[in-house]
């Protein structure tokens, strides 16, 4: 236990991050609660990092994931670089296989909606969020603490997709530097929108089978319904209206061109303005699942 000032305790919470012992690692309970909102503050981030470590914890338990995520980058980018590729021309010139991997960028983080709904169902089936309502941490670190262990691992797998695409289908990002990472940075923004939609819903289902089943089910058909992997002008007037909407479509097309990479023909305001249209879908997605989420969890816990 230590001390935090004269008249505050803080618990000793690293055993929150070992394997299996969840929150029950706790041993000490705060005698006084925060006092001020500085203090409240660097708590529930304290709490939020102690959470986010745990999610590594079971990492390191369950290896296959990580295997999982290093090697699907790699099966999409030969199938479709390679495979589906050859047939592909892009109506302006250019080589697919650049045209492609910013699509597949933009698809593994979006399937991050999945993960994160299953992986917050099986808790909630587990009763691990109930152990955590019985500790001193701030409730506002149980979702966050996930969405940041999330989001991070999805710039982990932005990263092995990105050596992927420059040792195996010759993939380079022409932009410059800097505009390289604002294309990364409006990726993991997406990404993280997403995680919060695999949150809410995660916290709705009763398990993780039916998370699955809740989001894989829409997500891998938007992802297609987009311009990640083929250009949309071969498309019905109607379809193309949805695809052009689609937010993945201002996700891949902001890829493109700050990555520099071939792109489709623009007609609708989100493609000729993807960077500000990635920014505004992705803040309007957290601004509306963020708040949704914390009410569901208060009501979940709360019974």
């Amino acid at each position: 236990m230590s001390t935090t000032g004269p008249n505050t305790t803080r618990p000793d919470t690293s055993s929150l991050n070992t394997p299996g012992r969840g929150a029950a690692g706790v041993a000490a309970l705060r005698l006084e609660p925060p006092s001020t909102p500085l203090e409240r503050l660097r708590w529930g981030l304290g709490d939020t990092l102690v959470i986010a470590g745990r999610s590594y914890a079971r990492l390191r338990a369950q290896p296959g994931e990580i295997a999982g995520a290093l090697i699907f980058p790699v099966i999409m980018t030969v199938l479709f670089g390679y495979v589906f590729g050859s047939a592909i021309t892009l109506p302006g010139g250019g080589d697919y296989r650049n045209y492609l991997m910013p699509g597949i960028f933009m698809q593994v983080m979006a399937l991050g909606t999945v993960a994160s709904a299953t992986a917050v169902a099986e808790d909630m089936a587990q009763g691990v969020i109930d152990r955590f309502r019985a500790q001193p941490i701030a409730r506002s670190a149980v979702l966050a603490g996930r969405t940041v262990a999330d989001v991070s691992r999805g710039v982990m797998s932005l990263g092995s997709m990105a050596l992927c695409g420059v040792l195996l289908a010759g993939w380079r990002p022409h932009g410059g530097l800097l505009a390289t990472i604002e294309g990364f940075a409006l990726f993991a923004l997406f990404g993280y929108a997403m995680i919060w939609v695999g949150t809410y819903i995660g916290l709705f289902v009763k398990n993780g089978a039916q998370a699955d089943a809740a989001t894989f089910g829409w997500v891998l058909p938007m992802t297609f319904l987009a311009n990640a992997f083929v250009p949309l002008e071969g498309l019905p007037r109607w379809l193309r209206a949805v695809a052009d909407w689609n937010p993945m479509s201002a996700v891949v097309s902001a890829g493109r061109t700050l990555f520099g990479n071939p792109g489709s023909a623009a007609d609708s305001w989100p493609l000729r303005h993807p960077v500000a249209a990635t920014l505004a879908w992705s803040l309007l997605i957290i601004a509306v699942f963020v708040p949704l989420a914390v009410r569901r969890y208060r009501t979940a816990t709360s019974r």
